[in-house]
């Protein structure tokens, strides 16, 4: 299941490290009432891992060309803000594989489907973002999720070969891009449960990070 050796980590952000995914859902839900619109939830679990410019052609399809997405957009940053006004929350079991791997000195990136001002400052809130060696972002690369570019960079800058890199992702977009990037990749779901394909996909699905952290400590 763990690469041999173990090079690197690369983790997914929101859903993954930030238990952010149930305010984005509220925040979305919000936005869309506030044009008169129902979000429904298989659309809304489309959205997941998704980069900003497919989620946006979702949203088009789905509601139509008189749907205004600047305007959603900003309802949906000015509710999601103000959820996480106090804290950004973290899903469990991350700070202590965080300090695992850290005092393993194996190196660790974000690899993320958000722009990198929000990322940096989420990051920052949650209180991790030192933990990091690099952060790939939506800003970093030509082709979000599911294109396994993000990926792919992360490795390149970490100088780490992909297959000996460990990606942890929750969402479907994501694990297909840590797949095709050619990582051992561990899905740990949250909002969006794995299908027959995602599954294939991966080398394993576990709970929570703190069930990672075993695993990887029984390799070292």
């Amino acid at each position: 299941m763990i690469p041999k050796p173990l090079k690197a980590v690369i983790f997914d952000m929101d859903g993954l490290l930030l238990d952010t995914e149930s305010l984005y859902r509220a925040a979305i839900f919000a936005a869309c009432v506030a044009q008169g619109h129902r979000m429904v939830d298989h659309v809304h679990l489309s959205l997941i891992g998704a980069p900003k410019d497919l989620g946006d052609r979702k949203l088009m399809a789905h509601f139509g060309s008189t749907f205004d997405l600047e305007r959603y957009h900003l309802a949906c940053t000015e509710h999601f803000d103000g959820l996480c006004a106090t804290e950004v929350p973290l899903r469990p079991g991350v700070v202590d594989l965080l300090n695992v791997l850290r005092d393993a000195a194996i190196p660790m990136a974000v690899a993320t489907s958000t722009a990198r001002p929000k990322s940096e400052a989420q990051l920052k809130k949650a209180g991790i973002l030192h933990n990091f060696d690099v952060l790939v972002t939506r800003s970093d690369v030509e082709t979000g999720k599911p294109h396994p570019e993000t990926f792919l960079k992360a490795a390149a800058l970490l100088r780490v070969d992909p297959s000996n890199c460990l990606a942890l992702e929750d969402s479907h977009n994501g694990v297909r891009a840590a797949a095709a990037a050619g990582m051992a990749t561990i899905m740990i779901p949250d909002l969006l449960h794995p299908t027959p394909e995602i599954a294939s996909l991966c080398v394993g699905i576990l709970p929570s990070l703190n069930d990672v952290r075993i695993r990887i400590c029984q390799q070292l």
